[in-house]
């Protein structure tokens, strides 16, 4: 389907007509494929109206949230889904998250049910003890024995709820989801995305697409309960027609990715920095046949130009990037179909409903070239920080613009360029240093395989250059040879004056480096 294809009550109001709609044209088309299961659109949204309906009947009222605690798997989409037209806002998290981590999201979130797979029931009944609200949990898979008792039957909820499909009515300023941010830098804060800010993202979604929607089949290999995997490379392709390949986003596995787009003919494709790096370094690129990709797109972090150009130049696709925050509901620019096409090391031009300002410390909009805080403001942008107003009000400037936190450049052609976050600037002897601006440089150099730099204290300069580099595979690390190669590159205040060789860089689960876990600044 194309944006206009939808009908005029499509267009305000519960976002999950979008779907039915969708499902109501392509009904016996595949909508969703994984580890073995195979849904057409037309069984996806009669589960999921089903699930809406369980929903009710355990007492779930319109803007009661509902947690859902699930690794990829149909069942969390089809609960994302039926949360939608229930009018009951869903918050997804993250498979990974310890008691601790579950325990603060249910509580925050005033969470009135949480959807549990078996995997994870030990984790989340530990959760559930601290929490107040004292959720009712729906438990996927065997829930046999005392644990099991007084819990509601996810599996039938999933399948076999008779009644009535549901569609709650709700407006547009109505919350659809709540997301938390990663909280590298703070406190996780529930991100408030509307009926809008999703339907926004839906129609951005066909702004620059290469292919026909029938044709498209998207492999998903990021987590659901990321904003990326769960609106990018799944809501989207979706609302589109189009067939989705979900795969597990905690056991990822490079050539099991390469035999999907094979085997599967995947046409698009969309992974985070260090997962390209894994394929390309994996001894079986080059044996599978990735012909069928017509797009391939990376998110997250900066992307090595060695492993852009060694993918680029093995599977004969472009590799472009894409940005965006939780924030904005997922994405805000990409280098696909840009003017000029895709430029390495930019994030490409925003989407037509992204509007942009680059501005100093004082708020002034800076000339293209120089850098400054990255604002957007646009109908994907969050209503808001849940129960949060000072926090919400701190994020937005007086005419509407919300700040990423995003230092970057934006050139003549409005190409941006992320250089770092505001708050990893480092001011050394007065200078302001971009720490992306030293990684692009590293990992031009083959023996960088990985990157990252932060500030350290220093009593000389205020803070010190030192960057973290995991080596190429088969070099013997040497940091006078980069240092050398750093100083001949750049200014010789940018250039890293510690340099130290790890095995690993420590990430989010989206891809994000944890600078914080780097020696950095305790304020980071």
């Amino acid at each position: 389907m194309e944006a206009d294809s939808f009908s005029v009550a499509a267009r305000s109001g519960n976002v999950a007509r979008l779907y039915d709609e969708t499902a109501e044209c392509h009904a016996e088309k595949l909508a969703l494929e994984t580890d073995g299961k195979r849904y057409t659109h037309a069984e996806l949204r009669d589960r999921s109206a089903r699930f809406a309906g369980g929903l009710q009947a355990l007492g779930l009222r319109p803007g009661d949230r509902i947690a859902l605690f699930l690794p990829n798997c149909p069942e969390f989409v089809i609960a994302a889904l039926g949360a939608l037209k229930a009018g009951t806002p869903f918050v997804p998290m993250n498979p990974q998250y310890r008691t601790r981590e579950v325990a603060y999201r249910l509580d925050d979130s005033d969470a009135t049910a949480v959807v549990v797979d078996e995997s994870l029931r030990e984790t989340a009944a530990d959760a559930i003890r601290g929490v107040e609200t004292d959720p009712v949990v729906i438990g996927r898979g065997d829930w046999d024995g005392e644990d099991g008792d007084g819990i509601a039957d996810a599996d039938r909820m999933f399948a076999d709820v008779d009644g009535e499909p549901v569609l709650a009515e709700r407006t547009d300023g109505d919350v659809a989801m709540q997301p938390y941010t990663s909280g590298t830098t703070g406190t996780p804060k529930g991100v408030l995305l509307t009926h809008r800010n999703l339907r926004a993202q839906s129609f951005m979604g066909f702004e620059r697409t290469a292919l026909d929607a029938d044709e498209e089949r998207f492999l998903s290999v990021l987590p659901l309960s990321h904003i990326a995997g769960f609106v990018n490379r799944t809501w989207q392709p979706l609302v589109r027609g189009a067939s989705v390949f979900l795969r597990d986003s905690e056991s990822w596995d490079p050539e099991a990715a390469m035999a999907t787009i094979e085997s599967k003919r995947i046409t698009k494709f969309g992974a985070v920095a260090a997962m390209y790096v894994d394929i390309v370094e994996h001894d079986s690129f080059g044996e599978y046949d990735l012909s069928s990709l017509a797009e391939s797109m990376e998110g997250g972090a900066t992307m090595p130009t060695p492993v852009q150009e060694t993918f680029e130049n093995g599977v004969g696709v472009e590799l472009f990037e894409a940005y965006g925050l939780t924030e904005t509901g997922g994405g805000t620019h990409a280098g696909i179909n840009a003017t000029f096409g895709p430029r390495p090391g930019t994030i490409g031009q925003p989407f037509r409903a992204t509007d942009c300002a680059v501005v100093d410390e004082d708020g002034e909009t800076v000339s293209p070239g120089e850098a400054g805080e990255l604002l957007v403001r646009g109908p994907h942008v969050m209503k808001g920080y849940h129960e949060r107003p000072e926090a919400t009000d701190a994020a937005f400037t007086d005419d509407g613009y919300f700040k990423t936190g995003d230092i970057v450049r934006r050139d003549e052609d409005n190409y941006y360029e992320v250089l770092g976050r505001k708050s990893d600037v480092i001011v050394t002897a007065g200078y302001n240093v971009y720490p992306g601006e030293v990684e692009e440089v590293l990992y031009d150099h083959p023996d960088v395989a990985e990157a990252a730099v932060v500030g350290k204290h220093d009593d000389r300069r205020g803070e010190t250059v030192a960057a973290y580099v995991v080596p190429a595979t088969g070099v013997s690390p040497n940091a006078d040879r980069l240092r050398e190669y750093c100083l001949e590159t750049m200014a010789a205040y940018k250039h890293p004056r510690e340099i130290e060789f790890v095995r690993t860089l420590p990430r989010t689960t989206s891809g994000k480096v944890q600078r914080f876990e780097l020696g950095g600044r305790a304020d980071d």
